[in-house]
């Protein structure tokens, strides 16, 4: 096939256990805009892309993550431009993360959200 029929991703639906909290940790500690919330989701918008991510409240003990040989993997990576700061950023706002790493020239570290979803940001 020489061109595929998909454009590009547009969204990526969260799992998480309290809505509310979540939506307003996504917005106020990582800085997305909360487009809308209502009993079932909350949509948050990344910049000016298109892209979107997509909270979901479920009981089941489930995340966005996946395991390799029992270790957690992420699934969702985000870019910064100013790693260090935000590093510090979400240790100040008292977020689980990891040390910065670098790997094959550039940086990146895994912090989790309020739901022990692990995500990675690199630069």
């Amino acid at each position: 096939m020489s061109k595929s029929f998909i454009e590009q991703v547009h969204y990526i639906r969260i799992p998480v256990k309290d809505l509310e909290l979540s939506a307003q940790w996504y917005r106020d500690v990582l800085g997305l805009q909360l487009l809308n919330i209502t009993k079932e989701l909350a949509i948050l918008k990344v910049n000016e892309g298109p892209f979107l991510l997509i909270l979901v409240p479920t009981e089941d003990e489930t995340f966005a993550h996946f395991t390799i040989d029992n270790e957690q993997e992420f699934s969702i990576g985000f870019t910064s431009p100013e790693l260090s700061k935000f590093h510090q950023h979400l240790i100040d706002n008292q977020v689980k993360v990891e040390d910065i790493k670098e790997d094959n020239g550039h940086a990146f570290f895994h912090f989790y959200d309020p739901n022990g979803n692990k995500l990675q940001v690199h630069w």
